[in-house]
């Protein structure tokens, strides 16, 4: 049994072993002592997870119908098609148009947050990106096709920095 995998750790684990004297074990060394029932309770194996946060920036929730973007492929000049922002962060953003973009493609992205329409006037509005599809809907489902853009920068100075205050003036949710 080697020292540290989760394999021997489940694999060590002893229900009828009696609780240390504190009446506090950990989930996977045993039982965790509930001593206002007096009675030990037992997790199940199966609800024991351990989540890997894969992203490095926090996602947040937009409103899909009042976040406009706008995307164009580099070889071109004009931003030829309009979709919406379902959730934003600082390295990407999960978004839908009429039209599927294959994985790995890179595009433009015009990015305009809700309230950013009210609250700045003229070209600070909206944010500008350079980034790779890398995720895409199942495109066989009729409707918009949600894809997935990872952020490789910003497109003018700025940018970020408008993207940040945005996102931390608190009027968005964190995207699970």
């Amino acid at each position: 049994m080697a020292f540290g995998s989760a394999a021997s750790i489940f694999d060590s684990f002893d229900p009828t072993r009696p609780p240390p004297s504190d009446g506090v074990r950990s989930p996977i060394s045993g039982p965790i002592t509930n001593p206002a029932a007096g009675k030990d309770e037992l997790p199940a194996r199966s609800s024991i997870r351990f989540p890997i946060e894969r992203r490095r920036y926090p996602r947040f929730s937009v409103e899909p119908m009042y976040t406009a973007i706008k995307v164009r492929f580099l070889d071109r000049d004009t931003f030829d098609y309009e979709g919406h922002a379902y959730d934003v962060s600082e390295g990407g953003c999960r978004f839908e148009l009429d039209r599927g973009i294959e994985m790995g493609t890179p595009i433009a992205m015009q990015l305009t947050l809700p309230t950013m329409q009210s609250s700045i006037a003229g070209p600070g509005r909206a944010i500008f990106v350079f980034g790779n599809v890398v995720w895409l809907e199942d495109e066989d489902e009729p409707g918009p096709i949600r894809m997935a853009i990872a952020f490789t920068r910003f497109a003018r100075a700025g940018d970020r920095e408008r993207l940040l205050a945005e996102l931390r003036t608190g009027r968005y949710r964190a995207a699970a």
